[in-house]
Order: C-alpha cells, then sequence, then structure tokens
C-alpha cells in the first residue's frame, strides 16, 4: 500500500497545478497530449515487445487509453467548469465504481467492499458539502465521466496483471499503456484542440512538465503497480484518500477557503473505512488459511 499513499502524496498538488496555472489558459487537450508525450518518452525505452503476446499489448494499450487518455480529456473539461474544491469532491464516487466494476468482472458480489467504499464516501462527502455552483449538474457529469475511466483502467489492470508472464517487470510493459493513451489523444487534439492556446509563461512549461514527467510517468506507473497488491476495498478507499489530500494541498499553498474541521472529521472518517476495510481483510486471509490448514 504504500506505493498507493506514495501517488497520493504526488497527486494532492495535480488538481491546483491544473486548476491555478493551467485552466483557461493552456488547452486542455494540448496539455493532456503534453503529458502523455512525456510519460510516454519516459517508458518507451523500457518496453520488451516480444515479452509479452500481441493480445496482451492491444489490452494494455487500451487500459491505457480509457484509465489516462479518456480520464485525462474529461478531467481537464471539469476544470473549465468548477473549481478545484468542488472537482476534488465529485471525485469521491470512484471508489463505488471501482468495487463494483471489480465484483462484475469476478461476477461476484463484495458487499463489504461496498460497504467500506460507502464509508470513505461519507468522509469525503463531509469535507466539502456546502452547495454548488450553477455548472454543477454538467460539471458534475464531466467529473462522472473522469471516475469511470479511472475505475476501469484500474480494475483492468489489477485483473490483467497476474497474465503477465513470470519474470517480466511492470516497467517492461507499461509502455504500451501510455502508448494507448497517446494514440487517442493525439487524434483528439487533432480534432479539438485549440492552437490558440498555446502555453506561453515559463509556469506553464515548468507545470507541464511537471505533470507529465512526475505525476503521470512515475505516478500512473506506481499506482498501478500498487494497486496489483491491494484487495479492491483498499484500492477504492485510497481512491477518496486523494480528496483531503488535495484540499489541504490547495488550502496550504494557495489559499483556498476550506473548513478544517470538516477536513478533519473527513480524513478521519475515510481512515477508519481504510482500517476497517484492511482488518476484515487480515480476517479474511487467515481463515482462508486456516481453512487450508484443515485440509
Amino acid at each position: 500500500m504504500s506505493y498507493l499513499i506514495g501517488v497520493t502524496a504526488l497527486w494532492a498538488f495535480s488538481f491546483s497545478l491544473i486548476g491555478v496555472y493551467l485552466s483557461g489558459q493552456v488547452d486542455s487537450y494540448l496539455a493532456v497530449l503534453t503529458r502523455i508525450v512525456l510519460a510516454s518518452l519516459i517508458f518507451a525505452p523500457f518496453l520488451r515487445p516480444r515479452a509479452i503476446s500481441g493480445r496482451i499489448r492491444w489490452q494494455l494499450m487500451a487500459i491505457g487509453a480509457v484509465q489516462l487518455g479518456l480520464m485525462y480529456i474529461f478531467f481537464y473539461r471539469s476544470f473549465l467548469l468548477l473549481p478545484v474544491p468542488e472537482v476534488l469532491l465529485f471525485t469521491i464516487f470512484t471508489p463505488i465504481y471501482i468495487t463494483l466494476l471489480d465484483d462484475m468482472m469476478k461476477r461476484r458480489l463484495s458487499p463489504f467492499y461496498l460497504l467500506t467504499a460507502m464509508v470513505a464516501v461519507i468522509g469525503a462527502a463531509i469535507i466539502r458539502y456546502d452547495g454548488v455552483t450553477e455548472g454543477f449538474w454538467l460539471g458534475f457529469a464531466v467529473v462522472q465521466g473522469a471516475n469511470l475511466c479511472f475505475a476501469i483502467g484500474q480494475v483492468a489492470y489489477r485483473h490483467l496483471s497476474p497474465q503477465l508472464p513470470e519474470g517480466v517487470a511492470h516497467r517492461h510493459v507499461f509502455g504500451w499503456f501510455y502508448l494507448g493513451a497517446l494514440a487517442l489523444v493525439v487524434v483528439m487534439f487533432l480534432l479539438f484542440g485549440n492552437t490558440d492556446k498555446l502555453p506561453s509563461q515559463p509556469v506553464h512549461f515548468v507545470v507541464l512538465g511537471w505533470l507529465g514527467i512526475v505525476a503521470s510517468g512515475m505516478g500512473y506507473f506506481l499506482w498501478n503497480k500498487g494497486a496489483t497488491r491491494v484487495d479492491a476495498g483498499t484500492l477504492a478507499i485510497m481512491n477518496n484518500a486523494l480528496v483531503p489530500a488535495g484540499l489541504l494541498v490547495n488550502l496550504l499553498i494557495w489559499n483556498r477557503d476550506a473548513d478544517l474541521p470538516r477536513l478533519a472529521l473527513g480524513g478521519a472518517v475515510i481512515v477508519l473505512a481504510l482500517l476497517i476495510n484492511q482488518f476484515w481483510a487480515r480476517q479474511r486471509e487467515q481463515r482462508a488459511r486456516e481453512a487450508q490448514s484443515v485440509r
């Protein structure tokens, strides 16, 4: 889970960097394209095309196109409709999508995972549920599109990971993830991009570089790798840890208004959900080991 915690701290800055320095100033399709190009350049040298089958390569590219490419398109558009705190608030539904998608792929229902995800949603909602702007419905729908894409990618990668050949490291195949996203975003930029809104200030280039190399390049690799090492409930809850982390960064650095008592209370509820889930997961593993020993 250390991977997920580290990336959460890293991504906490992304919301504010996009909302403050890029939204409305740099074309959203170009910003997404830049991030993915930089991330692709990092992992392209590690690719081992012969290490995996063509089927798995295409699956990785499809996952990347959805989780990174399509998700970013929705995500960046949301900042044109909503302020940073509201974007953060509306991401609280991601854990529910993760839990339900994971159950669908396994053809079963894990009510406890859904319960812990709902507790995490309550915690995140406590942090900021004090009214919405006029663009609520459209902004809400756009953020949900991003949430669903993010959830689909995480669950799909968790289920695909066991199919990777033994001895093949994640870094040797993850480039296909970014190349799939790149293929989609290039087309979207050519169709809908606005070349009148190019990066024009040094801060634009610095922020795009940080988001592409660090947040996207290293962040998504470590996040998806971490996702393969935890259960669906833990993964769902860690997605909501981004809400208090993002709001905290937004408050401390950019002086956005935030209710500190709510932030603390909501964060505590999310942590409680995580602890409950981990306790239940350990109990389940222990029962499984005991059942095997009896046999």
